[in-house]
């Protein structure tokens, strides 16, 4: 029976591997064709291509002044952003460019396809690798506890019974009340436990990562939240909340990261500027499209006021001020501000540090268009490194959102990080990889990778 069970993981290991590859030629045949379309489009109809390019950035600027001006202003910069785009379409079809156009279509549906299949299967196959064996046998463990708040994510430990499944299983519920404080309930708790949980909101998870951090304890993430983006890193099923509880007893452990603000901890990431005034609102909760369309304006528009955040670049350089900041555990893959993203991996060591600088109109717009094509990094008032530990300065209080939360910190803002600080227990059916990990996206580092995959080296 067990060399039945070898050979047919064996063969479903090539079967996989001879996938990966035909996916990953059909990754590169689909980058060599929309190179190609552009060289065409490029000989054949290069006055089509400067048109193209110009309605776009008119409508990127218009789409900018949509964002950061109100009254009148704004439906009409609509209209022209929309037009623009639509104009765009109308040139490569009338100009006689619609096989090129088709071509982009379909070439980058292709790629995004195929590049996820190849590279997520190559990624899970060597994840599997580095744990050998079909199913992580339980391990027997002492006291387990789980601690809930019944109001995170619209009730959810009510809506999936998450008490019952607790005792079910032998795990101690401990539910917050109203009142409550949830730093003591988790240290009481941590003084006989061998195993802590918390089934909440990522400023639940972090507060009681702390103390199982503090306790030497292992920990387990329960994604009853509303976002739940710290499990998401973490490789958990969001939408399986019961089967988050099979970690008490599971083998599979991983050790992560820790950062901390002035001593405050976090286990995503602190956003400055234009996000962390926004969250300040207490209309945001309520109304977040509302309240963000309301504030823009007057954070982003032509009389906005510079942020007086303080801090040292990368090559040494002093900047006075950034529209943007953000500092996580680990750094976040961002194709675009809508979003936060995700981490590729949450034990590096180091902290994620992304600044925004937005000097112009003109710069603005181009921002804006690099947003829609999903590549803000390659904005030039992008800066984005990775460093054991960084500081902000300012001549006032600063808002800060930490891991979604609305906070004011008294400066300087130091930010540290703790390796390998906190053993993460995970179910046995979670993948362990974030969407970063499995979808990454174009460069050149991706085409490498895809090269390896074709030629059979990974």
């Amino acid at each position: 029976m067990n060399r039945l069970h070898r050979n047919s993981d064996a063969l479903r290991t090539t079967g996989g591997r001879s996938t990966g590859r035909l996916a990953a030629w059909l990754a590169l045949l689909a980058v060599a064709a929309v190179i190609g379309a552009f060289m065409l489009l490029i000989v054949r109809n290069w006055l089509t291509l400067l048109i193209v390019l110009a309605a776009l950035g008119v409508a990127a600027a218009a789409a900018w002044e949509a964002v950061t001006r109100r009254g009148w202003v704004r439906p009409v910069a609509w209209v022209v952003a929309v037009a623009a785009v639509v104009g765009a379409a109308i040139a490569m079809i009338v100009r006689g460019a619609i096989d090129e156009l088709v071509i982009f279509l379909v070439a980058g549906s292709v790629f995004g396809w195929a590049t996820q299949k190849a590279i997520r299967d190559s990624r899970l196959e060597r994840s599997a690798a580095a744990a050998p064996g079909r199913t992580p046998q339980p391990r027997s463990t002492g006291k387990a506890v789980l601690l809930m708040n019944p109001k995170s994510g619209g009730g959810k430990v009510e809506r999936f019974q998450l008490v019952a499944e607790a005792k079910r299983r032998g795990i101690e519920p401990v539910l917050l009340r109203p009142g409550d404080d949830l730093r003591t309930l988790a240290r009481e708790a941590a003084g006989s436990a061998d195993v802590l949980g918390m089934a909440g909101g990522d400023g639940s998870q972090a507060l009681v990562a702390q103390i199982a951090m503090e306790h030497g304890l292992s920990y387990v993430c329960v994604p009853a939240g509303t976002r739940n983006h710290f499990a998401l890193d973490l490789g958990l099923d969001r939408n399986d909340v019961v089967g988050a509880l099979d970690a008490f007893t599971s083998d599979k452990e991983h050790p992560i990261d820790l950062a901390f603000v002035n001593d405050r901890i976090f286990v995503n990431n602190v956003s400055l500027g234009v996000y962390a005034e926004i969250v300040q609102s207490d209309e945001y909760r309520d109304a977040k499209r509302e309240t963000v369309e309301k504030m823009l304006p007057e954070l982003l528009g032509p009389r906005a006021k510079p942020f007086d955040l303080r801090f040292t670049g990368p090559d040494g350089g002093e900047h006075r001020s950034a529209q943007m900041l953000l500092v996580s555990n680990n750094p976040y893959v961002l194709d675009s501000l809508v979003g936060v993203g995700s981490r590729p991996r949450m034990d590096t060591g180091k902290l994620g540090i992304v600044a925004i600088e937005i000097k112009d109109a003109a710069r603005a717009a181009r921002l804006v268009s690099l947003e829609a094509l999903h590549d803000v990094r390659r904005f030039e008032g992008w800066t984005e490194w990775s460093a054991d530990s960084f500081e902000v300065d300012s001549g006032s209080p600063v808002a800060a959102g930490i891991d979604g939360e609305a906070v004011i910190l008294d400066p300087p803002l130091r930010f540290t990080i703790s390796p390998s600080a906190l053993r993460v227990l995970l179910p046995p059916s979670a993948i362990g990889l974030s969407p970063a990990a499995l979808r990454p996206g174009l460069s050149l580092a991706t085409l490498g990778e895809l090269w390896e995959i074709a030629a059979g080296r990974r």
